[in-house]
């Protein structure tokens, strides 16, 4: 029987903790892909050295090539360039396009039938570059956001309650950002809806911090970002759709009608299953939650007419898509 096979491409933070954690369940083979020569190798060895100490099996490739990453079920995108002082958001924006596009090209060469699952933020206008760079049905393009943002504020809760984060069901949708919408409505602990639990400003503030997660542990680490959650996350979504689980998670997706948007990713709960997405889940919202959740596929629409613009502008001058950067 062929195992599955799941290909990381960058070889950073999240990109090398992520193919740890795979390797380490032993859920699928893996190629750790990285545009620096050297850089996927050395990780990939040095993780193959620890597999007899803990006993795992797992296949583990490491490249600065895609011939490896051939026939991969799934492909995950962490790969593109930090924000760095003196760069607007539209040069991000614009440089980070360029890569998921140069990566997305790849994979449609190596792997036509994959599941495509984008990192690399900003995140919902990342998943639209590869979606249109690909021509892959929108079903197999998914974006890694809502379950970190998620498991955030279950976090939070935790904390604030003092209590098992096992007990905790959470929902957040939106844009992956400033603009995330968390429902403490559909928040529960065993069942109990967090407004009866603590007072509204105590919510507001948890929803405050959920919504300003990432940046917080950018402020605390100075000189990175958070890797550990979205690397978890992304595992999640691998295993529901590796033995085709029907788990109901919120991704970023590309709604076509659902909760009155159209045309634009965004996270929303979604049933991950062999064939990726295969339903998106459209619960009834109130008018604060529903016009928040407008407000946030407003914002990823007005990112998303930028990148068609530039895509448009490089095909038009010929230009090549950058390399990406692990």
């Amino acid at each position: 029987m062929r195992r599955f096979k799941t290909t990381v491409v960058g070889a950073g933070n999240v990109g090398s903790t992520l193919a740890q954690r795979l390797v380490e369940k032993e859920l699928t083979d893996v190629v750790l892909i990285d545009r620096v020569a050297d850089r996927g190798e050395g990780k990939t060895l040095d993780l193959l050295q620890s597999s007899p100490i803990l006993g795992f099996d797992t296949k583990i490739i490491g490249a600065h090539d895609y011939g490896p990453t051939a026939d991969s079920d799934i492909v995950v995108i962490t790969a593109g360039f930090p924000r760095k002082p003196g760069m607007s958001r539209d040069d991000l924006l614009k440089m980070n396009m360029e890569v998921v596009q140069e990566v997305t090209e790849n994979i449609v060469k190596h792997s036509p039938d994959a599941i495509i699952i984008v990192v690399t933020n900003p995140l919902d206008v990342m998943c639209h570059v590869a979606w249109k760079a690909s021509g892959f049905p929108k079903n197999r393009i998914i974006g890694m956001a809502g379950i970190l943002d998620t498991a955030r504020f279950r976090t939070f809760i935790a904390m604030e309650l003092n209590v098992s984060v096992d007990n905790i069901h959470a929902f957040v949708l939106g844009g992956h950002g400033d603009s995330m919408v968390p429902v403490p409505r559909y928040s529960t602990v065993a069942g109990i809806p967090i407004p009866e639990l603590m007072t509204q400003d105590r919510i507001d503030a948890l929803v405050e911090r959920t919504r300003n997660g990432g940046a917080e542990i950018v402020g605390l680490l100075k000189t990175g970002s958070a890797y550990y959650a979205p690397s978890a996350a992304t595992v999640e979504m691998i295993e529901a759709i590796m033995v085709d689980k029907k788990k109901i998670l919120p991704c970023s997706a590309l709604c076509e009608g659902e909760y009155g948007i159209n045309g634009t990713f965004i996270g929303v709960p979604c049933k991950l299953g062999t064939n990726g997405i295969e339903e998106i889940v459209d619960v009834r919202l109130s008018n604060p939650e529903g016009d928040a959740l407008h407000r946030s596929a407003d914002l990823v629409k007005e990112q998303t007419a930028l990148i068609d613009k530039f895509m448009a502008e490089n095909k038009k001058n010929g230009k090549k898509s950058a390399p990406a950067e692990g």
